[in-house]
């Protein structure tokens, strides 16, 4: 007959039981902490930077181009005009609002693309219909500048997959020469 059942000293194994358990409660408890700090407060993840795309005279009229980001936002460039100022392009997020269904440029129509339940955005990202329209969702726009014939893109550095890692990229486009962009 074991003394724990009647109310007398706990023997080791009870108290070994006890203690493994408690413990593990606190490391999962502490992590599940730990993790929630670095997903609310996570520090520098804003920092953003140029990044070339293309050269402008790659992307024909009614074109566009995907592009991912260092910290995994997905993107389509589009060409609306014929010149080479970065007014006649356009880089909207490729992922609805909505739902997070993958938008795709139609030039046939002049216009971004949702599948899943008929949702369009006009050229300039603003809902025109679908579940974005009646709710006012917008593509998110990222910023381009045009230097030396090279279309360039602002986009956040920090990668989702690797917090301690930054991709390197130049301050403002201004900084670099086209000999320089292509040696990288």
């Amino acid at each position: 007959m074991s003394t724990e059942q009647s109310g007398g000293p706990v023997n080791r194994r009870h108290f070994m039981e006890s203690s493994a358990m408690a413990g593990g409660l606190a490391a999962g408890y502490g992590t599940l902490g730990v993790m929630a700090i670095r997903f609310l407060h996570a520090g520098d993840g804003d920092a953003v930077g140029w990044q070339v795309l293309c050269r402008t005279d790659e992307l024909s009229r009614g074109g566009s181009l995907p592009y991912t980001a260092p910290n995994g936002s997905k993107v389509v460039v589009a060409r609306h005009g014929d010149g080479d100022t970065a007014d006649n392009f356009i880089a909207l997020s490729s992922v609805c609002p909505h739902l997070g269904c993958a938008v795709h440029w139609e030039s046939q129509n002049d216009r971004f693309f949702c599948p899943c339940h008929n949702g369009a955005f006009d050229a300039q990202g603003n809902p025109t219909a679908g579940p974005p329209a009646a709710a006012g969702q917008q593509l998110t726009r990222f910023p381009l500048q045009v230097e030396d014939g090279l279309l360039f893109i602002e986009v956040p550095l920090r990668s989702v997959l690797d917090t301690s890692t930054q991709v390197a990229a130049a301050a403002t486009p201004a900084a670099h020469t086209r000999s320089d962009c292509l040696e990288a």
